[in-house]
């Protein structure tokens, strides 16, 4: 018995749906947790030290933001860059491809100002 047309929808939408939530899951596995987006976000103007990025980040424990910067590094969209100078200096950076990130933080900027007013908005 030859399957019905629901049938093929169902596995076309089935298919259509897992190719763009693997993607996505993949994206949120690098990104995830509450501060490696506001750690890119403090490094999308330009190289800091550890602890302009601590400054700028509120709440942010130093065991946190060394965690994550390390994870950002590995997953290469941010460099750490050592200097022989005493003490030792150390900056990060975005890394070029860690600025394709750049349109994805843009738009998540643009859709938490109009969410905060919306809700905002409504508590008046």
């Amino acid at each position: 018995m030859a399957p019905s047309p629901k049938n093929d929808i169902d596995k076309h939408d089935a298919k259509a749906c897992g190719e763009f939530i693997v993607p996505i899951r993949d994206t949120l596995d690098v990104l995830s947790g509450k501060w490696k987006l506001p750690i890119l976000g403090a490094l999308r103007f330009g190289k800091k030290r550890f602890k302009e990025i601590e400054r700028e980040i509120p709440h942010i424990t130093a065991r946190m933001l060394s965690k994550e910067l390390k994870e950002l590094e590995m997953n290469e969209l941010i460099t750490r860059t050592v200097y022989a100078t005493i003490p030792v200096t150390v900056e990060y950076e975005v890394t070029p491809y860690g600025k394709t990130l750049d349109t994805v933080l843009q738009s998540m900027k643009d859709w938490g100002v109009q969410h905060r007013r919306r809700i905002m908005g409504k508590k008046k």
